[in-house]
């Protein structure tokens, strides 16, 4: 896998990461001093419309709002278009998670990502992440695909968009994304979530993580000169079951049962 691939495929949606470290918190199994570097990494997140306050607060001052949550109503949502599931009815909460292709949702409100990014007055380009919180009156979950049937799911779905990739010759126009699809058949890391998540949704979420991205870098770069109209109307095909089978797999890793 080229370095552009490799640097594309090693970050998970930031919804993810934040779902499992808090709700690890509210479950005793991580400190509370750790949340905000677990989830931030080595970006500068921030807060905004925390109950109470102001102004926009650093990450780890807005976590409190999660305090009297039991792990269990801490929920990962990806919508899609077409695809709502996790989210309340129509409002300012939905048309923010559509938007963003991710939420956290709890029984009251949600929580909302929003990459920021800034100039310097040197011309120095940076980014911040803002959580914006919203009410979600009465929001009821709904029921989701268990770690195991996701994991089928994602498993069936990778081996067919792979033989229809190769059928195409994707080597031959994208060789970042054939890279890629074939770094995902290696052994995966169990590390990249927190206390209390059993091996499977460990090594579901590592899997599903770097298709994820993977799946960002086919949609994000445009094809070489050697496809036409046609051809990536027929990737695009070949991706989209597999984008899907991608989404259930992170929200089923990420909101499975915790153990002490």
């Amino acid at each position: 896998m080229s370095p552009a691939a490799d640097a594309a495929t090693r970050t998970a949606r930031r919804s993810t990461l934040f779902v499992a470290w808090v709700r690890a918190w509210r479950a005793g199994l991580v400190p509370f001093d750790e949340l905000a570097d677990e989830i931030a990494a080595d970006e500068e997140h921030l807060v905004a419309d925390v109950p109470g306050t102001w102004t926009d607060v650093p990450l780890g001052q807005g976590l409190p709002i999660f305090a009297k949550l039991h792990p269990d109503e801490i929920r990962l949502v990806l919508p899609a278009p077409g695809d709502p599931r996790g989210l309340p009815g129509p409002g300012e909460l939905t048309g923010a998670a559509l938007l963003a292709g991710e939420a956290v949702m709890t029984p009251g409100f949600g929580v909302v990502p929003e990459l920021r990014r800034h100039t310097s007055g040197s011309g120095v380009e940076f980014s911040t992440v803002l959580w914006r919180v919203m009410p979600a009156p009465e929001h009821r979950q709904v029921f989701q695909t268990g770690a195991a049937d996701a994991e089928a799911e994602l498993t069936a779905a990778l081996g067919e968009a792979t033989a229809r990739l190769t059928k195409l010759d994707v080597a031959q126009w994208k060789p970042e994304l054939a890279g890629a699809l074939q770094a995902l058949r290696r052994p995966e890391s169990t590390e990249t979530l927190p206390p209390g998540f059993d091996p499977r949704s460990r090594r579901l979420f590592a899997r599903a993580s770097v298709l994820d991205q993977v799946l960002t870098l086919a949609g994000t770069n445009s094809p070489g000169g050697a496809v036409n109209g046609y051809e990536a109307q027929q990737r695009d095909e070949a991706l989209r079951p597999l984008t899907t089978a991608c989404r259930h797999a992170l929200v089923a890793a990420c909101n499975s049962p915790l153990r002490p």
